[in-house]
């Protein structure tokens, strides 16, 4: 007994270790200051929220290639309701614009505006409370359905939760599943298809009730019947709530059926 309790206490040791040096990485990068400053005195957004974007003259660096401009002298301006596709080689800078409208990085020139308002005058909880993102692989947690798509608003009660997933066409689907709602996905949603993730990731950017949708590349992981029910989906969503959308996609059948114009980078 002593011989096996001494064992398992070495490798707890080590387990603590282990734990300890990770914290202490966790902690130097909650400690380092952020590049993006809030402003002072932030702006407020005109309630309610449109969603019209217009990037003015903006280029940009990446500060790891100071070398080469990831945008120069771009101009773009996106109405409310408006759907803009952006098309273009890898390098092209689609994923940069991205970048700045939710303010990952700020422009070296010219200037991004939200609803005529430059994004650096906004608080960036308001700034990134006002849109919403679907990434091209969704990030969902080892968590029930109903956390997942609330993640974005942690406030909503189960009907708006609910809600969020019917207008996702994820409601057949979920509650299908053994405990419904409460059911646990596993780690990145590992028991469900990836148009099932999909879903569960529109339903989260919706719960939001966002004007503008951001989204990248968000049928290329699909198969091609998968591809035309989320492009439907979209499509619907877009008519019933009015809807903008600025999306990435290399696939020309998703760009010809959701766009109202295509922007080539």
């Amino acid at each position: 007994l002593v011989a096996s309790s001494g064992g398992a206490i070495s490798e707890t040791i080590g387990d603590l270790q282990r734990a300890s040096g990770a914290a202490e990485r966790l902690a130097e990068l909650r400690a380092e200051p952020p590049s993006i400053a809030e402003p002072a005195t932030p702006r407020p957004l005109p309630q309610p929220v449109k969603g019209a974007v217009a990037f003015d003259s903006v280029s940009f660096r990446y500060p790891t290639r100071p070398d080469a401009l990831a945008l120069d002298g771009f101009n773009l301006d996106i109405a409310p309701g408006e759907t803009v596709a952006i098309v273009g080689p890898s390098g092209a800078g689609k994923t940069t614009v991205f970048n700045l409208l939710l303010r990952f990085y700020d422009p070296e020139k010219g200037a991004v505006r939200l609803d005529g308002i430059d994004v650096r005058d906004l608080g960036l909880h308001d700034l990134r409370r006002a849109l919403a993102t679907v990434p091209q692989e969704p990030v969902l947690f080892s968590s029930s359905v109903a956390d997942n798509i609330r993640y974005g608003r942690p406030d909503a009660s189960d009907a708006e939760v609910r809600a969020a997933a019917e207008a996702a066409s994820a409601l057949a689907f979920i509650e299908a599943l053994p405990q419904g709602f409460a059911t646990d996905l596993g780690a990145r949603g590992v028991r469900l298809s990836g148009g099932q993730r999909q879903r569960i990731a529109i339903a989260r950017a919706l719960i939001l009730k966002p004007k503008l949708i951001v989204l990248d590349e968000p049928t290329s992981a699909l198969d091609v019947s998968v591809q035309a029910q989320i492009v439907d989906l979209l499509r619907g969503l877009q008519r019933r709530h009015r809807l903008g959308y600025l999306f990435i996609s290399h696939d020309l059948r998703v760009v010809r059926a959701m766009s109202h114009r295509v922007m080539v980078l």
